[in-house]
């Protein structure tokens, strides 16, 4: 047997056919030897093998796997990057409140949504910028390039490959919520949700960075 559940945190519901895929028989193993804690994230109490795939139901019957339910993508040259790592080293500047980091498939490198932190950045730019606004200083290059500098040496650190240091940022001007559908009631980034909605920055990173290098 095999079905498709709700992954809310994703934005997949079976209700539109799409969801994690679990299967349950008599193939399915019956759990980990002596390990019942990783038998438990596995299989649940139905029996059902929940096999972090994502799948989604086509007209004619078959399932097709479109995604992983853990947060890792492969890039082009096919290696597979983890980006809740990467948003953990990069929120250790003090110029960032919050991170996204988006990669596609066709694509050998990662971007970034950056949400500047708004006290550490109104304090730098008061002594070294003319800008009025939250959001000029947000759109102000010297800012780009300020917390830019700052990610990529907090993720040298921190030991960062070279496909996982980010070759490119946009600034939002506005803190990611829950109440606006960019969080999951544990503070965690909605995934799917981010990358749609952010999905014409993402795509001008991609490009202004494939013009110039």
């Amino acid at each position: 047997m095999m079905k498709v559940v709700d992954v809310p945190d994703m934005g997949y519901f079976s209700k539109d056919s799409k969801g994690e895929v679990c299967v349950k028989g008599h193939c399915v193993f019956k759990g980990y030897l002596k390990d019942p804690a990783k038998t438990a994230e596995a299989l649940d109490e139905d029996g059902w093998l929940h096999t972090g795939d994502i799948g989604m139901w086509l007209p004619n019957g078959t399932l097709k796997i479109i995604d992983r339910k853990k947060n890792f993508f492969k890039l082009a040259q096919g290696i597979y990057a983890a980006p809740e790592k990467i948003e953990n080293v990069y929120g250790m500047s003090p110029f960032v409140a919050q991170v996204f980091v988006g990669g596609e498939s066709l694509k050998s490198f990662v971007v970034a949504i950056v949400i500047p932190d708004k006290e550490t950045v109104l304090q730098w730019s008061k002594e070294n910028l003319k800008c009025n606004s939250w959001s000029e200083i947000c759109n102000d290059p010297a800012v780009k390039a300020l917390i830019f500098e700052d990610m990529l040496k907090r993720g040298k650190e921190a030991g960062l490959y070279s496909f996982e240091q980010v070759k490119a940022i946009h600034l939002h001007p506005e803190v990611l919520t829950y109440e606006a559908g960019f969080l999951t009631l544990t503070s965690k980034i909605k995934r799917e949700f981010c990358k749609k909605y952010f999905a014409k920055e993402i795509e001008t990173l991609y490009s202004s960075y494939n013009e110039f290098v």
